[in-house]
Order: structure tokens, then sequence, then C-alpha cells
């Protein structure tokens, strides 16, 4: 994640993640799912301005009208909750700049939330150091924690434990986008969990070895079952992928968005251009498609 003084403000730049694999382990006493999971962060970013506001008040505003600006925003939970538990009697003025997909399992809200965490400690001098930071995202919800502590990462628990995993290659990926989303609560009521889950030993050692066909081989996730049942273009994405011969396919997350390893950028740029043509639209890396929005993308590398 990406923090930037520009004179009396704070920028930060804020990825997209995807999973490449996701199991279900059982059902928490806390009405969870006890999960596992592979998250590496993509380089698909919102960006969130930082400025003092003299009056102690938080302000959001947002460049796309459909994002809710107000107290149940995750940004807005997230500077509040950082206010309160640390006595701060400042305010702020945050511009969020939206280009995540919302409703489409590549946390764009979650990573919004962190990089306000991330921000905010920056704007007001805070110098929280990133274990509190961490704990304080874990309130906020299961993905957070795992924007502050690096771009790949193992976690466990309902998400909220994490394990950072260092890996020298660099991943390319086509990610598409329906234009609707699904609800992640939806998708994970309707998950049956398995009498044997999937182990991620296979994925482990292919991203050991770096080798992006046996890292496609191993992609897994337990809730596209689920997420096909409620979305024809889940379902579709898949049908189509299959066809395309890329290194694997994936849905990512609860949903909807799915995303295709390449075995190279210009592999990836050439998909991009077949699925615009396909959807009967102009060749380009990142526009809409016909109710989908399309992006060529690579996993970062470490901070």
């Amino acid at each position: 994640m990406r923090v930037a003084r520009e004179n009396s403000a704070v920028k930060v730049q804020a990825p997209a993640k995807v999973n490449l694999f996701l199991e279900i382990l059982g059902k928490r006493a806390d009405g969870y799912h006890e999960i596992c999971t592979f998250m590496v962060a993509i380089s698909l970013y919102d960006s969130l301005l930082f400025e003092e506001d003299a009056t102690g008040d938080i302000q959001l505003a947002c460049d796309d009208p459909a994002v809710p600006a107000g107290p149940a925003n995750l940004i807005h939970r997230a500077a509040e909750l950082l206010k309160s538990r640390l006595g701060v009697r400042s305010g702020a003025r945050i511009q969020l700049t939206k280009r995540i997909p919302m409703a489409a399992g590549l946390a764009g809200g979650s990573t919004d939330a962190a990089a306000t965490l991330l921000g905010l400690d920056a704007l007001w001098r805070l110098g929280l150091p990133r274990e509190r930071l961490a704990e304080l995202a874990s309130e906020l919800g299961s993905d957070v924690p795992f924007f502050l502590h690096g771009t790949a990462a193992w976690c466990t628990g309902r998400g909220e434990k994490v394990e950072p995993v260092s890996f020298a290659s660099t991943l390319h990926m086509v990610v598409v986008s329906p234009s609707r989303g699904l609800s992640t609560a939806e998708v994970y009521r309707g998950v049956r969990i398995p009498d044997q889950p999937v182990s991620p030993e296979r994925l482990r050692q292919a991203l050991e070895q770096g080798e992006v066909e046996a890292i496609g081989a191993a992609l897994h996730n337990r809730l596209q079952a689920v997420a096909e049942e409620k979305s024809t273009e889940v379902r579709a994405l898949r049908e189509l992928f299959t066809g395309l011969g890329t290194a694997g396919h994936l849905m990512s997350g609860s949903g909807s968005s799915y995303f295709a390893l390449c075995r190279s950028q210009a592999e990836a740029i050439d998909l991009a251009r077949q699925l615009q043509q396909c959807w009967g639209q102009p060749s380009d890396n990142q526009q809409a498609g016909r109710s989908h929005r399309v992006f060529v993308v690579h996993s970062l590398a470490q901070d």
C-alpha cells in the first residue's frame, strides 16, 4: 500500500486483491466461517486523499455517486474507530477516487478501510506500529488486516490471522467484473462445509517453485459453486474461460469477479482484447465490456 505526503495532505493508493485459494474449514460459534485462503494484492487501485479538518469531523466524498459516503461506509468507520481509540480531536476530509468494483470479491471496501488507518495515522502523526493498526483493522472486517501485512499472505481464522508470504514471481492476470455483484453474506450462507477440505499444500509448493502452470492447476475456491448458482454471469465466465487456454482461472473471494492467470503480460493483454471482441467492444485493456469491466493486472511486489 503506497502512502505519500503531498504538502499538508496524505495520499494512499489502495490495491485490490484476488484469492488464489479459499477453503471453508468449519462454522464458528460467533457465526463466521473458519477459512484458509491465499490472497495476493494486485495492480488495481482506489485512491484516497486525506486532509486535516479543523472542525474535528470526518467528511467523506467520492467521485462515484453509487458509493455511500455516510457513517456506514468502512472508510468512515475506520476513521471514527481511530479517533475514538486514540482520543484524536482532529478531523479529516477524505476524497475517494473509486476504481475497484464493488461487491466483486476484490476487497474494495476492506482495502479502503486499511488505507484510512494508514493515511490518518500519517496525517495525524500518530506513529502507530503496523501491529496496532492490524488489531484495529480486525474490528472492521475479516479482509482488512491483510492489507497491512504486505502484498501476499495465507489468511486463516475468519481471515484476520495473516501469515505474509514472499515469492519472487510476478503473476499476470485478467480480471473481469460483471456489473452485478454478489452479497458476501448470502454466498457464505449457501456454502456447504466439506467433509474433506482441499489441502493448500499443492498451491504452497507451486508458489515456492514459482511455476505459473502449477499455480494455475492449484487454484481453488469453495465459494464458487454457490456463486454460480446465484449468478449466471459467474457461471458464464467460468464456461468462457475454460476454453481460452490460460494457465488457470477462478472466481475471486465471494464473487462476482473472475480472473484468468496468464503466462505473461503479453498473453494477458491479448486475452483482454479477445474478451472485448467477444463482447463486441473496442479492444482496450481497461474498458467496460457489455456488462463487464475488464482489467489487465499483475501481482504486487513486497512493500
